[in-house]
């Protein structure tokens, strides 16, 4: 099973039916994903519920007419196919309207930082 798609997902459909808020199953790599969307003002916030299963709850952000954020997404690296790009490599987002997710020995970051940081790595998935 694929946990990040799940994620994403989740936060997608709940966009589309006007949800304010979404709980997942908490990972540390959920949780960085969660935080760099937030920096990138894809979400309003998220925070973690501590317990026997920990889990993730995300608020979501919404534009002043009430069009979501998230528009679209699509996962590249999936368990069963690894994509990697090098520091030159790194796919645009639809002609920069979007964003790649990139997961660097820096931690996960998106195209634009990766490219000024020079450095490249496993493309998790691209956001517009």
């Amino acid at each position: 099973m694929d946990t990040i798609a799940n994620m994403l997902n989740t936060i997608i459909n709940a966009q589309n039916v006007d949800k304010k808020r979404v709980m997942v199953p908490y990972s540390r790599f959920k949780e960085s994903l969660a935080r760099l969307l937030q920096e990138k003002e894809l979400i309003a916030s998220y925070r973690v519920q501590e317990g026997p299963i920990s889990k993730l709850i995300i608020s979501l952000k919404y534009d002043e007419d009430g069009a979501a954020r998230i528009h679209g997404l699509k996962r590249l690296s999936r368990p069963g196919q690894r994509l990697y790009a090098a520091k030159t490599d790194i796919p645009y987002s639809l002609d920069g309207i979007g964003m790649v997710v990139i997961s660097t020995s820096k931690g996960l970051m998106d195209d634009r930082q990766a490219r000024q940081e020079g450095v490249g790595g496993e493309l998790i998935c691209e956001i517009w």
